[in-house]
């Protein structure tokens, strides 16, 4: 009786731990199954992270190719993107590691998006700042297209004032003369009678002129083709004027009749035509021709 009881007991046991065996294995499947599963699912987010680091880099790349003014801070960027890349590709995936990653990703693209939102600005600043130039550019060219033209016309409207301004004269007639004692001229016509030569003629009024003392000028040429008279030598600006007389007159804007009288040395007048010329400065203002006979 008593082996018999032992037997069935021996028979309960095994088929306990008969079941207990089967409990152990379905449930080591099973998480060996899962843990499967989980090493699978880590590797995809582990691939995935990677190809976002990837497309991150890329991103950066065309950033920096396009952005001169950011290129410091996208190329530290994109190094830090590199290194974690790196980091990511030498580890086997697990859950603490991934979730690391995750986080790090996450930052990265947020500072990402700062980092190009102020790039976008600088590349429309810079843009806006190219445009403003050349529209200064444009403006300045206009200006000084304006102010030569400016200068062009302020130089012509001097021209014409100073051309307007400028003494002139009428009325110019030139004879021979004879000085008696008492002082008294009178008209010589004759070669053999006559003395000096007197020019006389009259400044035309003019507003624009500046009021004040003018030096008169007076050339004449006999007909051997000789100046006679002072041959005094006078320095322009730009000019050397030898006179036969001259004459230093206060000109008061209104019509002035002016004479000046020529010296002669002998032998310098004689028949035939004399040319007179006229200067105010050393701009001739009138010419004349007289005759001795």
């Amino acid at each position: 009786m008593t082996t018999q009881n032992n037997n069935l007991t021996l028979k309960i046991l095994i088929g306990v731990l008969a079941a207990l065996l089967l409990i152990l294995g379905i449930f080591t499947y099973k998480f060996y199954n899962e843990e499967k599963q989980n090493k699978a699912i880590l590797q995809q987010e582990k691939d995935l992270i990677e190809s976002e680091l990837g497309e991150l880099i890329t991103k950066y790349d065309n950033a920096i190719s396009l952005n001169e003014v950011m290129d410091d801070h996208l190329l530290k960027a994109k190094e830090r993107i590199v290194v974690l890349l790196d980091s990511v590709k030498d580890n086997d995936a697990n859950l603490a590691l991934i979730s690391r990653y995750r986080r790090e990703v996450g930052k990265l693209k947020k500072e990402r998006e700062k980092l190009f939102k102020l790039a976008d600005s600088l590349t429309t600043a810079n843009t806006r700042l190219a445009t403003d130039l050349d529209s200064t550019s444009v403006a300045l060219n206009q200006r000084i297209i304006f102010s030569d033209s400016l200068q062009t016309q302020n130089s012509k409207l001097a021209e014409i004032v100073e051309r307007g301004s400028a003494l002139t004269a009428s009325n110019i007639k030139a004879e021979g003369v004879r000085v008696r004692n008492s002082g008294k001229i009178s008209a010589a016509p004759k070669a053999n009678k006559a003395e000096k030569v007197r020019v006389c003629f009259t400044l035309s009024p003019n507003k624009l002129t500046e009021k004040g003392d003018k030096e008169l000028f007076v050339q004449v040429i006999n007909p051997q083709n000789n100046l006679i008279g002072d041959k005094v030598s006078v320095n322009f600006d730009d000019a050397v004027l030898t006179y036969s007389g001259r004459n230093k007159v206060y000109y008061e804007n209104d019509a002035l009749d002016v004479c000046v009288l020529v010296d002669a040395a002998q032998g310098e007048l004689v028949k035939g035509n004399y040319v007179v010329n006229l200067f105010s400065g050393p701009r001739m203002i009138s010419n004349t021709q007289f005759e001795l006979k």
